[in-house]
């Protein structure tokens, strides 16, 4: 199968992470955590809940299954596509952006922290027992949408982070960047007419 790198297409303004959603099945197969207000793994009553789910956005260099083409294919994202990614995430103000499995927009949920893993061990997310390598980008979301609490978080509908938004992949970078036929012309002939 083939195995596309996905990258930032910085000419294109729609670039980048638009959303998170939250789903029962990551693509990453990256599940996140629920954190109450004792800082426990497992949840708490509802009254004492700090109602922040934690996880992975994207992890580096790990491969995604995808079939929306002719053919079965697999992508993934270097460390310097999903850096850049996670800054322009909240440089266009998309915290609050949230779907629930890519289909229905919520409301109520907010991006509150959002960071790179730089060190395996010491990171926040070892902390909780999530061993993820370095370059991860980790969320951490608080929902304050009951519902969506109550209907899919407690009662495990929804396991772990996916993101929406728009990539190139390389070979559609290629394309684009490869002159028309009729732009090589016209080089040739300016570059004829330089030397006339």
């Amino acid at each position: 199968m083939r195995i596309i790198e996905l990258l930032l297409d910085e000419n294109n303004i729609e670039a980048g992470v638009n959303a998170i959603s939250i789903v029962e099945h990551p693509a990453i197969e990256s599940d996140f955590i629920a954190l109450s207000k004792d800082q426990e793994i497992k949840l708490a009553a509802i009254d004492t809940e700090k109602r922040i789910l934690m996880g992975a956005a994207l992890i580096p260099n790990k491969t995604i299954y995808r079939n929306d083409r002719e053919e079965p294919y697999y992508v993934y994202f270097s460390q310097d596509t999903i850096k850049k990614a996670s800054q322009l995430f909240l440089k266009n103000g998309s915290q609050s952006k949230s779907t629930l499995e890519h289909n229905l927009k919520l409301e109520g949920l907010t991006v509150v922290e959002s960071w790179l893993v730089d060190d395996q061990e010491k990171d926040k997310s070892a902390f909780y027992n999530l061993s993820m390598p370095v370059g991860t980008w980790m969320v951490s979301v608080k929902v304050d949408n009951e519902d969506v609490w109550r209907d899919f978080v407690k009662t495990g509908k929804v396991k772990g982070f996916s993101i929406e938004g728009y990539f190139a992949d390389r070979t559609e970078l290629s394309k684009v960047e490869e002159p028309t036929e009729n732009e090589k012309k016209i080089e040739a002939i300016k570059e004829l007419l330089k030397d006339a």
